[in-house]
């Protein structure tokens, strides 16, 4: 296949299984303007699925640069009301969305963090329904990478423009499983992710223990009634959809006041256009009480200092050391890609889904059965090619999961 004939099955995949966009469903894409052929793509595909309307909202990394660089902090610690009422209308339309990311790793990373911090925390509080219903699953959605020039030439810089673009793009192809079985690949790696997070269900571990010779040694406590979930989730009109193209985890929440312990950063985690690297963090009763960094350190602080609930823990995530996306020896310093090549930790906001009976409790009622809340959800990578991790059960047994960065043997 040549690669406009994989572009193609790519934007099939998105529309078809990511979002799963369903006749007479208004489908919005979140998109960078230089992708704007295979946007198109996409918008086209979804008509002749029967999408109602196709909604587009471009962004552009130097437009998104310039505001950082000339509004005031006082101005981008507010969102236009506008903003807020077209999510809103969006998420009471009940459209589909679908997020197309990809952009510079180090776009703002000679901006203030106050002001990342400001602008970050200004649009989750004006968004904050429409992110808690998509974290809910009342509507399909699907986050997916598009290559464009200035990250494919931070990640390929030996290389020319054209050809750093077309390699990123092979490689987010590949890591996607786009061929010429596209969809037959796929149900068959959603079954098997589907059997292991079956496996973990049947458990029902109160806790886990994570170590390795970086010096993580972490004790992460789980709710009762947990619910590890794998790549496929339903909305709440019970329509199947994939959430992030690529995948390879399995995941579920912690308890947000059950984590003691340490963490050491297994990758380099891009945040708003800034890179945090090689950072640890030490929990006692749940919360952050001790953090550093030795790149990033005060966008760590201004992150962690979010609010509350960017103290704490919101989801745990298993990712073999041996997957499709860790072997291309990368790092793409985007977190949806480099989260899928790791064993991953994520701070601030957990998964409602991951709770049985979750539906029609309220945020206090998530609370107190151990779910954190948050105005952000950020993930980490903390597995590397030696991390163990035991689940230990209510009665005290200790059973091996990941054994040398992957799945023991014995436990699947």
């Amino acid at each position: 296949m040549n690669l406009q004939n994989r572009l193609e099955d790519y934007a099939k995949l998105l529309i078809k299984k990511g979002v799963n966009i369903q006749k007479g469903q208004k489908l919005v894409i979140r998109s960078p303007l230089e992708v704007a052929d295979f946007t198109t793509l996409c918008a086209k595909i979804a008509y002749e699925e029967g999408a109602k309307e196709v909604d587009v909202l471009w962004n552009h990394e130097e437009l998104t640069k310039l505001k950082f660089q000339h509004v005031s902090l006082e101005n981008l610690s507010q969102v236009s009301e506008y903003i807020q009422v077209q999510y809103d209308g969006y998420r009471e339309e009940g459209a589909a969305i679908l997020s197309l990311v990809g952009e510079n790793p180090a776009l703002l990373q000679e901006i203030d963090p106050e002001k990342i911090k400001a602008s970050a925390k200004a649009r989750s509080l004006a968004l904050k329904k429409f992110n808690e219903a998509m974290m809910s699953d009342e509507y399909q959605w699907c986050v997916a990478g598009v290559a464009v020039e200035s990250w494919a030439s931070y990640l390929f810089e030996d290389l020319e423009k054209d050809q750093a673009l077309e390699k990123l793009w092979t490689l987010i192809l590949d890591t996607s499983r786009v061929d010429a079985q596209t969809m037959e690949n796929w149900n068959q790696h959603l079954d098997r992710l589907t059997k292991l997070s079956n496996r973990l269900n049947e458990e029902q571990f109160d806790s886990l223990i994570y170590s390795n010779k970086k010096g993580t040694d972490l004790k992460v406590g789980l709710p009762e009634n947990h619910i590890w979930s794998a790549a496929k989730s339903i909305s709440s009109k019970g329509v199947e959809f994939v959430p992030n193209i690529p995948t390879e985890e399995v995941f579920t929440l912690p308890h947000k006041d059950r984590v003691e312990g340490l963490v050491y950063s297994a990758k380099p985690l891009n945040y708003g256009g800034n890179i945090i690297d090689d950072f640890k963090l030490r929990f006692e009763e749940g919360k952050i009480v001790e953090f550093d960094a030795k790149r990033g350190r005060d966008i760590l602080a201004k992150f962690v200092d979010t609010d509350e609930g960017s103290k704490r823990l919101g989801e745990v995530a298993l990712v073999p050391y041996d997957s499709p996306i860790s072997n291309t020896n990368l790092l793409f310093f985007n977190t949806l890609y480099d989260e899928n090549a790791s064993c991953h930790l994520a701070i601030g906001k957990a998964y409602p889904t991951c709770l049985e009976g979750f539906e029609g409790q309220s945020l206090d009622e998530l609370k107190n059965r151990g779910a954190n809340d948050s105005l952000v959800h950020e993930d980490f990578m903390v597995g590397t090619e030696d991390l163990s991790i035991v689940g230990i059960k209510k009665d005290g047994q200790e059973i091996q999961i990941f054994k040398d960065g992957n799945f023991a043997p014995d436990f699947i």
